[in-house]
């Protein structure tokens, strides 16, 4: 079974693994210790098997009523169960219980999978960020979802 928590320090080097397997242009380890220790608008999730072990991640900043997600990864083994589905519905609705009134993202122009996901989770397209991406000039899709879910009362961090 998963579930979905808060990313902690001990989390890095697992996060770090995926990003790694994920992205042609990775974030580097000491990043991570950055957003958990240094950057109080960063939220980071991970979606972990009932053992601990890490198989997906996602993360925003959070800045007044902005929120924008800056990475979400899953596990090559572990795609297309629905983990990144969940992880990124969970980060909406933590953003939303910090107040946070609508959301943004990049993603791909080729990524079609992840711009579909979006699109069911709400998500709509902005504009497009030419030649956004270092490696290979790739345009990038800005992305706004402007309706989040509602407050839960019961919500701490």
């Amino acid at each position: 079974m998963i579930s979905i928590r808060r990313m902690t320090k001990n989390d890095i080097k697992a996060v770090h693994d995926i990003e790694m397997d994920t992205f042609s242009v990775p974030w580097p380890e000491p990043s991570f210790h950055h957003e958990l220790e240094q950057n109080p608008a960063a939220r980071y999730l991970v979606a972990a098997e009932d053992d601990g072990t890490v198989v997906a991640y996602a993360g925003a900043w959070m800045v007044f009523e902005e929120g924008h997600i800056t990475n979400i990864a899953v596990k090559q083994e572990f795609r297309g169960r629905g983990i990144g589905r969940a992880l990124t519905r969970a980060l909406i609705q933590y953003a939303a219980n910090l107040g946070v009134q609508y959301m943004t993202l990049e993603v791909r122009k080729s990524n079609f999978v992840a711009q579909r996901m979006y699109r069911e989770l709400g998500f709509e397209n902005l504009s497009v960020r030419k030649r956004y991406y270092p490696d290979n000039q790739e345009d990038a899709i800005l992305m706004v979802l402007q309706r989040l879910p509602e407050v839960q009362e019961d919500f701490s961090e």
